[in-house]
């Protein structure tokens, strides 16, 4: 498993505290995954297409320059 640093303001660090405190996760390591996850799942369509559109816009100006 790869490890990254996130830097988060004050507010959201207590909530994560608050969340994990109450039991609904067991880090907050575990907080950012899910929250992660779930934003990927969401967005994986969303992403995908503006990756495509982005590699066909770049070939598009290729060709014209090329010409």
């Amino acid at each position: 498993m790869k490890m990254i640093q996130v830097e988060l303001p004050e507010k959201t660090a207590a909530e994560l505290d608050a969340l994990v405190k109450s039991g609904w996760f067991t880090s907050q390591s575990e907080i950012v995954r899910t929250a992660l996850t779930e934003f990927i799942m969401r967005h994986r369509l969303a992403l995908i297409e503006k990756f495509q559109q982005e590699d066909i816009d770049w070939a598009l100006r290729l060709k014209t320059t090329n010409k």
